[in-house]
């Protein structure tokens, strides 16, 4: 798409006509995660200010939706897949195959840009983990957290997810 001469920097920030002449002049991918990993993800990263993996749920419930961060903030208010008609969604978990064929169907060469992924292990240890911090949760926070990301699992396959109901 020809750069306009402006220094908007958000899709919000364009007309329709511009909204739809960007998006269809790009390859659009979107990388979704599982939550509940992405919850253990910030939780480990120490991203929130509790000690406890459920006193940082219940951070994560009292943000609310619309004040919640970027971090643990439902993908479907960020990334629009009902608006946007993405051409790739690439699920963590299973990053070495669906790159390896987002790769050839670009042109390039599988192995060029890959680093050894071993998406079993990760599989393996998430699963493990979320064992682990699901069972610290009280059934309020559980079903909370259902609720928090409903229309995520509506939208995406996460058929192994802790959070599904």
């Amino acid at each position: 798409y020809p750069r306009l001469h402006t220094k908007k920097t958000q899709l919000s920030e364009f007309n329709q006509t511009e909204i739809k002449a960007l998006l269809g002049s790009y390859t659009k991918v979107l990388f979704v995660r599982d939550p509940f990993h992405r919850l253990i993800a910030t939780f480990l990263q120490g991203m929130g200010t509790s000690t406890s993996f459920s006193s940082f749920i219940q951070e994560v419930l009292d943000s609310g939706t619309h004040n919640s961060r970027t971090a643990w903030k439902p993908l479907v208010s960020q990334c629009r897949p009902c608006l946007i008609q993405y051409d790739y969604i690439v699920m963590f978990g299973f990053l070495r195959q669906e790159l390896g064929h987002l790769l050839r169907q670009a042109g390039l060469p599988e192995g060029s840009l890959l680093a050894e992924l071993t998406d079993s292990q990760v599989q393996w240890t998430y699963r493990w983990l979320s064992e682990q911090m699901f069972s610290e949760l009280s059934a309020q926070q559980k079903k909370q957290l259902s609720h928090f990301y409903r229309w995520d699992l509506a939208a995406f396959p996460f058929s192994s997810s802790f959070l599904q109901s």
